[in-house]
């Protein structure tokens, strides 16, 4: 992601005025170009939706799981736009047709090259202080997990092979690899 370099505030309304096909994200009223997903980032994003999907499906569940591009409005600002790679909300009343008012209750990022920063550093920081229950960031380059339960206040990481427990939900986890 390259981050725009000046000091103009942007707002969502520049987000939606971007050209057909450019995707960006605002944090803070500024704005992050984000590169098109390579293969294996899109193969995790989708086995990774598939398993919560079978799993809600499986044990009637109330959340829904939402892959990018998805947007959320973490804050009840113009200055926050966030497309994270697969988002499940359990709050019904927080989904509209333009997208997730609030924190979504799980969120996952899959790192990407020109991501890692904004992975494990500025969004680490937004979902905290926006109440997202349970942010995972996958890391394809080193085969890794990390697991921040912010309701226990806790970070844990996991190899592709291990099982990693979902913390919103009682006895589901999930296999990466």
């Amino acid at each position: 992601m390259d981050v725009v370099r000046d000091f103009e505030i942007y707002t969502i309304d520049d987000i939606y005025a971007l050209p057909d096909g450019e995707r960006a994200e605002l944090i803070d009223g500024k704005i992050y170009y984000m590169a098109p997903p390579n293969t294996k980032h899109q193969r995790l994003l989708n086995y990774i939706s598939t398993e919560i999907n079978i799993h809600i499906r499986n044990n009637k569940g109330d959340c829904e799981v939402f892959p990018a591009p998805f947007a959320v409005f973490l804050n009840e600002n113009n200055e926050n736009y966030i497309e994270p790679d697969i988002s499940v909300i359990c709050d019904k009343n927080k989904i509209s047709d333009k997208g997730c008012n609030g924190a979504p209750d799980w969120v996952i990022e899959i790192v990407s090259p020109g991501s890692k920063a904004m992975d494990y550093f500025t969004k680490l920081f937004k979902y905290r202080t926006a109440e997202v229950r349970e942010y995972w960031i996958v890391d394809p380059m080193k085969e890794l997990v990390t697991v921040y339960q912010f309701e226990k206040e806790t970070m844990e990481q996991y190899s592709f092979d291990e099982d990693i427990p979902v913390g919103i939900y009682d006895n589901f986890s999930i296999r990466v690899q």
